[in-house]
Order: C-alpha cells, then sequence, then structure tokens
C-alpha cells in the first residue's frame, strides 16, 4: 500500500499520556505498509497542510498520528472536529530533512558517518531535532559530535 485516505474525528489523548491531538490509524490499515509500523509517512490535512510524520502505539493494537496545536490552527481546526486526510508513504526513511551541518560533517569526518549510519532511524531523527534547534553553527557541529560520536565511544570501567 503507498497511501491511505479517509475522514474521521480528530481525538485528545488523556493529559496523563501527553494530552496530544491525534488521528487514529487502524492496525490493519498499518499493516498493509511495506514497513507496517516504521513506516514514516507525508500527511496532508483537509488538502491545505502537508507534514511529515510517523506512526505512534495507541495501546489498543491500534495506531495515531499526532497533529500539533500548530498545525491546527493553521487550519483552523480543534478536538471533536472532523477531519479530510491523507498518508502516503514517504520515501525518506529518516522523513526529516538533514541540517546542513550535519551533511557537511557526513562527508568530511568518516569517523562521525560510520556511527551515525551505526544508529537506529529513531536515534538519527532525534539527533537531526537536536541540532536543528540550534542557532549557532558551531555549537550545532559541538552538540552533532557530542550526540554521535562521544556517546558512542566504549566507557572505561572502574576496577
Amino acid at each position: 500500500m503507498k497511501n491511505y485516505k479517509g475522514s474521521q474525528k480528530i481525538g485528545q489523548l488523556d493529559t496523563r499520556k501527553g494530552g496530544y491531538f491525534y488521528l487514529t490509524i487502524p492496525a490493519d490499515i498499518v499493516d498493509k505498509f511495506k514497513n507496517r509500523r516504521q513506516t514514516r509517512f507525508i500527511c496532508t490535512l483537509d488538502k491545505k497542510l502537508v507534514f511529515q510524520c510517523g506512526l505512534n502505539h495507541l495501546g489498543d493494537g491500534n495506531f495515531f498520528v499526532i497533529l500539533s496545536s500548530k498545525n491546527l490552527k493553521t487550519i483552523a481546526k480543534n478536538s471533536g472536529d472532523t477531519i479530510q486526510f491523507e498518508l502516503k508513504e514517504d520515501s525518506d526513511p529518516l522523513g526529516v530533512k538533514l541540517p546542513e551541518v550535519l551533511e557537511v560533517l557526513l562527508e568530511q569526518e568518516e569517523d562521525f558517518k560510520t556511527r551515525f549510519n551505526q544508529l537506529s532511524l529513531g536515534k538519527k531523527r532525534s539527533v537531526i531535532y537536536a541540532v536543528s534547534k540550534i542557532k549557532d553553527v558551531d555549537k550545532q557541529i559541538v552538540n552533532a559530535r557530542k550526540l554521535v560520536v562521544d556517546v558512542q565511544k566504549p566507557r572505561k570501567r572502574k576496577e
């Protein structure tokens, strides 16, 4: 399966579970995608807003896609409103844009590239988000190295 279209009411999790706004994606639909629950998507809401996303467990065997408050505000929707949506498989396994700083580090530093490629897709996304939040390029480089190279170095045991 390459895409899934639907219409449903926007849900909201309890605050103790994060309070996220979400769309439910049934497990039988998720199983039809090549990468099943690890599938990354490009989500379109009401044919107006497009963003990249992944799946989360709902707890009842089904899954959900998080809808940010910012995205809902953009399309003037609230919890309980009905929304049209489409999920298309994202051809990029990371599902996020690689910051320029990371692109350069991957090109120029073999050790960094080796260690980055050993990370799971989820950990790679975490590094990308952490680096993207920082405005200063020098600090981005330092943080990227800490997260990728320094974290994976074997630690010396105390005897």
